[in-house]
């Protein structure tokens, strides 16, 4: 069991990093949409593309922050039931909470299995290292070459105002989940609420 929890180590750790990247993109958020607040008040000159990159930026934040939400235990469910078990029966708690973990880690799966499709599918519109059927074919110039590839992308926006490639929010959906999935099977192996732990009594990864 201590092999599994040092197994499940580095993933506690990329959790953790994209719990704060995700923090980090909030900041960021805020320092745009106040930017644009100042700029439309001050200087009548509304900044292009804020409606567009706050819907963009709450992709990342939630599925970025996601994995350690899950792993800290803190996912929204009604779990009264759960702890009037662990209260009275400890055993059946425990087994019941590893169902429940094993059913979300299922559909996190399930969901995960459905969208890494889609994230393949937009990257393929850019053509980065495929020839186009439409446009000019690659010059060899890599910088040249990437930033008509990206152009290409499969786009989420407003022509003429601001459009992104759909493909990293669709990369930054499928990490999220793909991830929950892998933490909600480590909570169901090592059968307990916390699974941070390398031994009994010792801190946390």
């Amino acid at each position: 069991m201590n092999l599994v929890r040092r197994i499940y180590s580095p993933f506690v750790t990329i959790a953790a990093i994209a719990n704060a990247t995700g923090t980090l993109v909030i900041f960021l958020l805020v320092a745009m949409m106040n930017a644009d607040v100042f700029s439309r008040n001050f200087l009548n000159a509304p900044l292009h593309g804020v409606l567009e990159l706050v819907v963009f930026s709450l992709i990342f934040i939630v599925f970025f922050q996601l994995p350690d939400v899950v792993r800290n235990n803190r996912l929204t469910r009604s779990d009264g039931f759960l702890g009037l078990m662990e209260n009275t029966s400890p055993k059946f708690a425990n087994v019941l909470a590893r169902v429940i973990d094993l059913a979300a880690a299922i559909f996190m799966g399930l969901i995960a299995w459905t969208v890494w499709p889609e994230f393949t599918e937009s990257i393929e519109t850019c053509h980065f290292v495929t020839r186009p059927d439409f446009g000019p074919p690659p010059t060899g110039n890599v910088w040249t070459d990437f930033s008509t590839a990206w152009a290409r992308c499969d786009y989420f926006g407003t022509p003429g105002v601001f459009t992104a490639p759909w493909w990293p929010a669709k990369l930054a959906i499928f990490f999220g989940i793909a991830m929950c999935c892998i933490i909600f099977l480590f909570k169901v192996v090592l059968g307990n609420r916390n699974p941070t732990m390398i031994d009994d009594g010792e801190s946390p990864v």
